[in-house]
């Protein structure tokens, strides 16, 4: 099913084509949210291909470490949350294809054609990997294999030769000859290598038929950030599927469909991240949070300070250019503001569009109802006034849902919602007057001593 924006009643593809406008202060919506998208170079893991990770899920098969380790540090930021809002519940994680990387390896028998144990992928984490083969002192020639990854057993199987080995996990195997005895064999060689330039752009054309709430960029190449910032405001604008991106360098981007964070932060345990490491913290953060939620000061847990450091005037023009800032007080990191990076208004895309819980409101509406319109109405209810009205009940119905999470600050009533008859015999039109409550964030007080 198509979807998108409209400017005329043309589209050729069935689907639900959805136009926000700013009118004063009102805005729409709700839903489920909380899938964070993004690349990153890794030591281990399938590359060129989307890895779907839920949250609470043991991320070792597709990064080669536990999420305890520094190596898994930007997941564990990334599924932190605030204190007032969850982090993502699933994460698209990508790993791009890299120039020299290479997978460890080693032969078990010595002999360059007998035995060889490969790593399951390339990378340095390969090079954590040993193999260890066991003669059974009750089975002549028969022998334990066994795969260790750092000392720990991942697994182990019994054989006469190579060619009765099974992959695992963690290595294949290759070669037919008959298996002898050895202590312990690492494997060696593995590599890294370099991400090549060409895959963002094939991690873009990986990520297009997923949904997802939040697309991450922690890179620093302003080509690669302005393609993620065009793929965003696109697969929004053009296909109905609305998202985010988080990252750094964005000062400029002046898009609703894009977040900037302008501050690094120190850990409790001393870890000093950057701008571009905090994304992942900020970007799950802005993907857990739901329509009716705001990040305004929401306290990053386990963080006790900034860097930079701003003062309070550097604070304000940061905010004013359309970034998030971080920043330190009474022992604990919060959200300043919870905006993007919209700066240009228009009577359509109003100052309302700043907010982030805007976005989440208008977002989740575009979602949810390209959603149930696509299982329940398309193709199965008929164009007439019976048919509208059910549309419009349903409609209505989803609008009290908001109404009754806080989301609206005004109780919405059918007044509110027009389902029409459009120009074509099987099109209708959708008017909705809603009114957006935000997050209180500044309270203006006068006390008056006698």
């Amino acid at each position: 099913m198509a979807g998108g924006n409209w400017t005329a009643q043309n589209k050729v593809r069935p689907g639900i084509y959805i136009n926000f406008t700013g009118k004063g202060n009102r805005n729409l919506t709700p839903g489920t949210r909380g899938v964070l998208a993004g690349i990153r170079p890794l030591s281990w893991g399938p590359v060129g291909k989307i890895m779907d990770i839920d949250a609470g899920a043991d991320v070792t098969p597709y990064i080669g470490y536990s999420i305890t380790s520094p190596q898994a540090r930007f997941l564990r930021e990334a599924l932190k949350g605030t204190d007032v809002t969850g982090g993502p519940t699933r994460i698209l994680l990508y790993r791009p294809t890299a120039a020299d990387a290479a997978p460890a390896s080693a032969s078990l028998s010595g002999e360059a054609d007998g035995v060889k144990a490969t790593a399951l992928y390339p990378g340095i984490r390969g090079n954590d990997i040993s193999v260890s083969v066991t003669e059974l002192v009750d089975e002549e020639n028969t022998f334990t294999v066994t795969t260790l990854v750092d000392g720990v057993q991942m697994d182990q199987q019994t054989a006469k030769t190579g060619g009765e080995l099974k992959p695992n996990a963690w290595v294949t195997f290759s070669g037919s000859a008959a298996l002898t005895a050895t202590a312990g064999v690492a494997l060696s060689g593995g590599a890294d290598g370099t991400a090549a330039d060409s895959s963002y752009a094939d991690f873009l054309t990986a990520l297009e038929p997923y949904n997802f709430d939040v697309l991450v960029y922690d890179g620093t190449d302003s080509a690669v950030r302005q393609a993620f910032t065009a793929f965003v405001q696109r697969v929004s604008n053009q296909e109905g599927r609305c998202s985010q991106l988080v990252t750094t360098g964005a000062e400029t981007a002046d898009s609703r469909f894009v977040i900037n964070n302008k501050v690094g932060v120190v850990l409790d345990g001393g870890e000093v991240l950057t701008a571009q490491e905090a994304v992942w913290w900020l970007a799950g953060a802005e993907a857990g949070a739901q329509y009716y939620q705001s990040l305004s000061c929401a306290v990053y847990p386990g963080a006790v300070d900034v860097v930079p450091r701003m003062t309070g005037s550097q604070i304000e023009a940061a905010i004013l250019e359309g970034s998030i800032v971080l920043s330190e007080e009474f022992g604990l990191v919060r959200v300043e503001t919870d905006v993007n990076t919209l700066t240009s208004f228009t009577p359509d895309v109003d100052e309302a569009f700043k907010k982030n819980r805007t976005m989440r409101c208008c977002n989740n509406l575009a979602n949810d109802i390209y959603r149930e319109f696509h299982r329940n109405y398309l193709g199965k209810v008929s164009n007439t006034e019976s048919g509208r009205a059910l549309f419009k009940a349903a409609v209505l119905n989803y609008l009290l849902t908001m109404f009754g999470k806080g989301a609206l600050r005004q109780r919405p009533t059918g007044e509110d919602v027009d389902v029409l008859m459009g120009d074509a015999i099987d099109s209708i039109v959708v008017n909705l007057a809603l009114y957006l409550a935000d997050a209180v964030e500044r309270i203006y007080m006068t006390v008056t001593v006698s």
